[in-house]
């Protein structure tokens, strides 16, 4: 187990400040998205690609629009569930044993629910 300090006042301030950045940038990106998918909605309601040999068919491009949609509302959740942490003070501790984030994941992953040995244990879980 490694020895981790707590964040500071100023920390939580200056990662609440990037969640927050990133959840509006995520929100720009989620909108734009949207109107794409609408736009294939409606192309896909009057044409016959699946025969067009040019290009992906609107079938494929409504696929790949939704998987990149659902990333970024994963993307999204996490970020909410992020700013709850620090609004309830369990921010940079570790929802699975409860140790301190490490300062240099959060920097990287600002929006991380575990420290990096769970992290780590988890995708091995997943990969076996």
């Amino acid at each position: 187990m490694r020895t981790q300090t707590k964040l500071s006042a100023a920390d939580l301030r200056h990662f609440e400040k990037l969640l927050r950045a990133q959840r509006h940038d995520l929100d720009i990106a989620l909108g734009r998205i949207v109107t794409t998918l609408d736009g294939v909605i409606e192309a896909r309601g009057t044409a016959d690609d699946e025969h067009d040999p040019e290009g992906p068919t609107l079938t494929m491009e409504w696929s790949r629009i939704s998987g990149v949609h659902s990333d970024l509302e994963v993307k999204s959740a996490e970020i909410d569930r992020a700013l709850v942490r620090i609004a309830n003070g369990s921010y940079g501790f570790c929802t699975r044993r409860g140790e301190p984030i490490g300062r240099a994941r959060l920097d990287a992953r600002p929006a991380a629910e575990l420290c990096i040995d769970c992290a780590r244990e988890l995708e091995a879980q997943l990969k076996a």
